[in-house]
């Protein structure tokens, strides 16, 4: 017989420690203790774990102020007694728009689910609070728009030239402005006039190629001819198609983006409600949709994985319905 060796043979007998009804390994995490059972002392806890898993701080500040405004109106009580009541008495105090509303019950409702998920509460009783809003209708840029900003643009200086190459850009291919701030040379095809984007500067990681006009591979070439002189003017070294003044990154941070800013200083100036990102994107598709396109392409082209997203995308009002179908008459 082969004698066991002393370091494995466990001499301490283990043999009911499974069988312990008051055996800690199987406590319910409802029960853990004090530390967790109030709102605040859970609010603590919940945005710990988010900030560990590297969520945005905005994320992160939004928890942080709702959670806290609706601990003002009901209080720090402890978890298992907030109640269905409590969140519509939370409700019922704020005096903005529905819509508004909608926005700080996602919030609310994403912090107890991972109460639940934590195991702080027994039931997702909150599921059932329900608001209804009215979805507006978004427009998308329209060609007057475009025309109107160009025309107003002056294209001898070197922003205005990058600006209005940025909005008939986004308004000819229907790529996101994160996108085109990642925009670098190797993705302007000029002589094919043609945008060849590579998975790494796409939402989806896909890569996509979408075809530009004749107008707008003349911006380019004019605008990469300025950037690589602005470059060599102040030492910067980047391949991209969209930067400053001094030749670098026109966003710094996904709220923090030139463009963006630009755009609305141009909507403002010039009355033109529909000149934003969003905006441009989505008078892409409606084109491509008023031309004959079917939304298998235009989901294409928009990089979307769903199409059941480009169907909202394309949210129709009722006399855009009509005038359509009129065409089946």
């Amino acid at each position: 017989m082969v004698k066991r060796k002393a370091s494995l043979h466990v001499k301490t007998d283990l043999s009911n420690i499974f069988n312990n009804d008051t055996s800690p390994v199987f406590t319910s995490p409802v029960t853990a203790g004090p530390s967790v059972r109030t709102l605040g002392k859970a609010l603590e806890t919940v945005l710990s774990q988010m900030e560990a898993q590297g969520m945005r701080p905005r994320t992160i500040d939004d928890y942080n102020m709702h959670v806290c405004h609706f601990m003002k109106i009901v209080g720090d009580k402890e978890l298992d007694t907030v109640t269905v009541d409590d969140i519509y008495e939370w409700l019922s105090s704020m005096d903005v728009s529905n819509q508004t509303k909608l926005t700080r019950l996602k919030c609310l409702k994403a912090f107890l689910g991972r109460c639940f998920d934590n195991g702080y509460l027994r039931m997702n009783f909150w599921r059932s609070v329900r608001i209804r809003v009215d979805s507006p209708v978004k427009e998308g840029a329209t060609d007057r728009e475009i025309q109107v900003l160009l025309s107003m643009l002056d294209l001898s200086k070197f922003v205005e030239l990058r600006d209005a190459t940025a909005v008939l850009l986004m308004y000819q291919t229907g790529i996101r402005v994160g996108t085109l701030t990642r925009l670098q040379k190797k993705h302007i095809d000029l002589e094919e006039g043609m945008l060849r984007m590579d998975g790494g500067i796409l939402k989806n990681h896909q890569s996509l190629h979408i075809p530009f006009d004749d107008v707008l591979k003349q911006l380019l070439t004019v605008l990469t001819e300025q950037n690589d002189m602005i470059r060599e003017e102040y030492g910067t070294n980047n391949e991209l198609v969209f930067v400053t003044k001094q030749g670098t990154a026109i966003a710094t941070s996904p709220t923090n983006n030139n463009i963006i800013k630009r755009l609305g200083k141009y909507a403002r100036t010039y009355g033109l409600k529909n000149i934003n990102p969003h905006a441009l994107r989505r008078g892409f598709a409606k084109k491509l949709l008023e031309k004959g396109a079917d939304i298998a392409l235009i989901s294409k082209a928009l990089g979307h994985g769903d199409l059941a997203v480009t169907t909202r995308y394309l949210h129709l009002d009722q006399e855009e319905v009509a005038d359509s179908l009129r065409k089946f008459l």
